[in-house]
């Protein structure tokens, strides 16, 4: 029979690329990860790595293994929760979450005081992680639940092991300082307002900047590529600048600025995604309910 531990060792070798890597995403040494492998290969008879360069690829057989594996975690997993939910129903033990890092700011951070509260057997691990790499870290079984957020519109692609829920829909709005002509507005601002202002906004690859771009087209006036929001919101107090700024990322503005609604304003959708396999976990239901009663606190802060 095929070892449940060396089967996700090669999943994580085939997603990354070197043992060295899966080692570092498993917690486990390089020797550790060699092992588990040929300890795979003498249980199915074949090899399922080769050597490619300073990295390894599978061969047809790892190949087919790796295919096959997200069936046999699924099954495992049905298993386990099968058994916990019919036990208790009680959210217990360790949820690993990753998420994006100003879904944890807005979402997770005010959720987890109140599971403190409703579920004190339950601990959360909280990892950051970009989208893409949050789901791929769900699907291998690596973390429990991820939060991701839409790319240029477009709904991050879910792996078929997986499903998700919406949580938020995030809104940029405009941080300028309070004595600025614009702050005084009674209406949602315009691109037209905004032509001709200076600004600081986050690097170009990220999605602020496709917001930003989206906003102001025509090479607006960027005097400062800044990714912590905190900081632009310094150089928006002390610089004669303006800011884009996710709610969702907005840190306390203070009493010297004050964040504007735009008439169109940028959004991006965000979503819980877990493994199909998992629906019944106490844990992930207990942090779904969490997450959706600070909807409001978010979008309001």
């Amino acid at each position: 029979m095929i070892d449940v531990s060396a089967l996700q060792a090669l999943r994580s070798v085939a997603a990354l690329g070197t043992l060295a890597r899966a080692a570092d995403d498993l917690g486990f040494t390089a020797s550790a990860v060699s092992q588990q492998i040929k300890r795979l290969e003498r249980q199915v008879g074949v090899p399922v790595l080769a050597p490619a360069g300073r990295g390894v690829v599978l061969t047809p057989a790892g190949q087919a293994i790796v295919d096959s594996a997200p069936d046999v975690f699924e099954s495992l997993e049905r298993c386990a929760e099968a058994a916990r939910s019919v036990a208790s129903g009680t959210p217990r033990g360790t949820l690993r979450v990753v998420a994006f890092s100003t879904a944890i700011r807005g979402l997770l951070s005010p959720a987890l005081a109140r599971l403190a509260t409703d579920c004190p057997e339950l601990r959360v691990r909280i990892a950051e992680h970009d989208p893409d790499e949050a789901l791929r870290r769900v699907d291998a079984g690596a973390a429990d639940l991820a939060l991701v957020h839409d790319a240029d519109g477009l709904p991050v692609p879910l792996p078929p092991t997986m499903t998700r829920r919406h949580l938020h829909t995030d809104v940029g709005d405009v941080v300028l300082p309070r004595t600025h002509p614009l702050a005084g507005l009674d209406r949602p601002l315009t691109a037209a307002d905004l032509a001709g202002q200076a600004w600081v906004t986050s690097p170009p690859g990220t999605v602020c900047h496709q917001w930003f771009r989206r906003l102001l087209p025509d090479e607006p006036d960027v005097r400062h590529l800044v990714d912590d929001f905190a900081t632009q919101l310094s150089l928006v107090a002390t610089g004669g600048v303006l800011a884009l700024i996710p709610r969702l990322a907005r840190p306390p503005l203070g009493a010297h600025l004050v964040a504007r609604p735009l008439r169109r304003p940028p959004t991006r959708e965000v979503h819980a995604a877990w493994r199909r396999s998992a629906d019944a976990s106490p844990a992930i239901q207990a942090l779904l309910a969490a997450l959706d009663g600070q909807e409001a606190y978010a979008s309001n802060s």
